[in-house]
């Protein structure tokens, strides 16, 4: 691992190469400061920005909740150029099959291995990394957090999925309707959720873009971090998380 970023709560963000298959992809792993044993872990599944800056704040807010936190970029794979690699993710999201879940598997199985973690994981995303997260949420999973998760058509939900947590804009200008077709997806097969829609926010609402776009720009586009909303829907995701792991007891 190559040492990133420390701040000042002690959390430090490194950056590792992890082998998978005949490739390779780069991750950011967060660990939570003063670690006194194994603690659960969270796969980060990005959006389609891929933004590390961005990555590494979302990978800070869930170490310093208590959790192990691992973020595949899943466009560092292989030697291709990253515009390669976005087409590739793409299409296995679309698809719903290919080297992106190949690597989020591989991903998932490296993080479980970490003697930092327990073994037990869960998985969040956001956007493209949402509807990966939705994807791939199974048993395999103790809980899933979609945060406006990018497949809401039937077909995807099903009784073997993991309980999940999810969020959404109002104004969301990609996924009209997000949660309630998802709610109805969730309802139908019997899956514990909780989800929720955000008045006033649109889509991305817990992403930081790239700050050379202008805020109000964003805001008319339905893309801009609002930070009451983000800070409520981490709220509901560490608390299912806790419920899932178990972990609400021993904060009591």
């Amino acid at each position: 691992m190559t040492p990133a970023h420390t701040d000042d709560t002690g959390i430090t963000v490194t950056k590792t190469v992890v082998n998978s298959g005949n490739d390779t992809f780069e991750a950011l792993v967060a660990v939570p400061s003063g670690i006194d044993g194994p603690r659960p872990g969270v796969l980060v599944i990005h959006d389609i920005t891929g933004s590390e800056v961005d990555i590494e704040r979302n990978l800070r807010i869930i170490a310093d909740r208590g959790y192990v936190a691992f973020a595949p970029l899943l466009f560092t794979v292989g030697a291709r150029r990253p515009a390669a690699c976005v087409v590739s993710a793409l299409t296995s999201l679309a698809t719903r099959r290919g080297r992106a879940f190949e690597v989020i598997e591989q991903a998932r199985a490296t993080l479980a291995d970490l003697p930092e973690c327990t073994g037990r994981v869960a998985v969040t995303g956001f956007c493209m990394g949402g509807g990966f997260a939705l994807l791939v949420a199974d048993r395999t999973y103790a809980a899933a957090a979609p945060f406006y998760g990018s497949v809401l058509t039937h077909g995807f939900a099903g009784p073997d999925m993991c309980p999940v947590v999810a969020s959404f804009g109002a104004r969301d200008p990609i996924l009209p309707r997000g949660e309630k077709r998802l709610t109805k997806a969730l309802d139908r097969h019997g899956v514990e959720h909780d989800t929720k829609t955000y008045p006033g926010v649109g889509h991305s609402f817990a992403n930081q873009m790239d700050d050379r776009i202008p805020p109000a720009l964003l805001r008319v586009m339905g893309f801009a971090y609002d930070d009451a909303a983000s800070t409520d829907a981490w709220d509901r995701v560490f608390a299912f998380f806790d419920l899932q792991f178990g972990r609400d007891e021993e904060r009591r």
